[in-house]
C-alpha cells in the first residue's frame, strides 16, 4: 500500500480515536462480541457524543527506520447523530510528510460518512488532493445482508460481498466501549470504514487496558489539554491499542496500529498511529461538546427509538 493511502486510511480511523505494533502477531478469529452484564444488572446506554474535535499532528520521537523525517498536520472532525437516526461524521485532514528520498508530500483529505443507527447501512465519500493533484474520489455505500456486507462503489459496475459479521465504525466503537465496560482485555472484529480505495475490509484486534477516571496520564502534560482540563477530565476511559490487518490466516504483521484513550462517550485522545517505520502523534487542541444534542440523543435512546 502506498504511503499516502496508508496514511489516509490510518488517520481516517484515528478520527475516532500507545505503543508500537508487535513485529508479528496473529489476531484471533473475529468475534465482535462483548460479554453480557451480570444477571439483574441493566446495561448502561452508550451515547456517542455529538462533538467537534481538532488534533494537531506531529512525528513521534525515536523508533523505526525514520523513513519519514518530519510530519505535521491537522485533523478536524465533526460527529453528529444518535443511535436512532444514525451518525454523520465530517473529517478534514491535512498532512505534510517529508523524507530525504521523496521530499515533501502534502495530502488534503475530506471525508463524509453516514452510518445507520443500527449499524446496518453505511455511506461514504472521500476526496483527496496530493501535492495539489486530485485523486479519483471514493464514493459508495455498504449494507449489512444478514451475516455479510455488500459494498457498492460509484463507477464500479459490480458490487462485492464479504462474509461477516462486519462492523461499521460507530458500531465498532460501541462494541469497544461495551467490551471495556465489561472488563474484557481484547476484542476482535472485521471492520469496514470506506477508507483507502473503499475496497478494504480489515481484521482488527484491540487490546484494552484498565479503566481510569481521572485526567488521562500523558508523557507530555501539555498534550490533550481539552481532555485533561475540560468536562471529560473525570469521565471513565481506557487505553486501547487497535491493530489493523489484511484479512487472512496465520501470522501477520499489522498494517498499522492505532493507540488511543477511549472515553465512555466515544471521544478519543492520546492518539498514536504506528506504522512500524515511523509513528505519528495526534494532540487534541480543541473540543466542543454539543450538550443539548447529547441530551436529546440520550432521551431518544431512553424511548427506544420510537417513531
Amino acid at each position: 500500500m502506498r504511503l499516502s493511502h496508508l496514511l489516509t486510511a490510518g488517520l481516517l480511523v484515528s478520527a475516532w480515536g500507545a505503543h508500537a505494533a508487535p513485529a508479528v502477531s496473529e489476531p484471533p478469529v473475529p468475534e465482535a462480541k462483548a460479554e453480557a452484564p451480570a444477571p439483574g444488572q441493566e446495561p448502561k446506554e452508550i451515547v456517542l457524543a455529538n462533538h467537534r474535535a481538532v488534533y494537531d499532528l506531529s512525528l513521534a520521537e525515536g523508533g523505526g527506520t525514520r523513513s519519514v523525517e518530519s510530519a505535521r498536520g491537522r485533523i478536524v472532525i465533526d460527529f453528529r447523530g444518535d443511535a436512532c437516526r444514525g451518525y454523520t461524521m465530517l473529517t478534514r485532514q491535512v498532512t505534510e510528510l517529508s523524507s530525504g528520498e521523496t521530499g515533501p508530500r502534502l495530502s488534503d483529505m475530506r471525508s463524509t460518512t453516514f452510518e445507520g443507527g443500527k449499524g446496518r447501512e453505511f455511506r461514504f465519500k472521500t476526496t483527496t488532493l496530493t501535492n495539489n493533484q486530485p485523486a479519483a474520489p471514493v464514493d459508495g455505500t455498504a449494507s449489512e445482508q444478514g451475516e455479510s456486507v455488500t459494498v457498492k462503489l460509484k463507477g464500479t459496475a459490480k458490487p462485492f460481498t464479504v462474509e461477516g459479521p462486519v462492523l461499521f465504525p460507530s458500531e465498532h466503537m460501541r462494541h469497544l466501549i461495551t467490551a471495556a465496560r465489561a472488563g474484557q482485555a481484547t476484542l476482535s472484529a472485521k471492520v469496514f470504514d470506506g477508507s483507502d480505495d473503499g475496497k478494504k475490509i480489515y481484521d482488527t484486534f484491540a487490546v484494552i487496558g484498565h479503566a481510569g477516571t481521572g485526567p488521562a496520564a500523558a508523557s507530555d502534560p501539555a498534550r490533550d489539554k481539552p481532555l485533561r482540563d475540560g468536562p471529560l477530565a473525570g469521565m471513565q476511559h481506557w487505553p486501547v491499542r487497535l491493530s489493523y490487518y489484511t484479512p487472512g490466516a496465520g501470522e501477520r504483521t499489522p498494517i498499522y496500529t492505532l493507540g488511543f484513550d477511549l472515553y465512555e462517550n466515544g471521544v478519543s485522545g492520546a492518539l498514536k498511529l504506528d506504522y512500524g517505520e515511523f509513528a505519528i502523534l495526534g494532540d487534541m487542541t480543541a473540543l466542543d461538546i454539543d450538550a443539548q444534542a447529547n441530551r436529546a440523543a440520550a432521551k431518544e435512546g431512553d424511548k427506544g427509538c420510537t417513531p
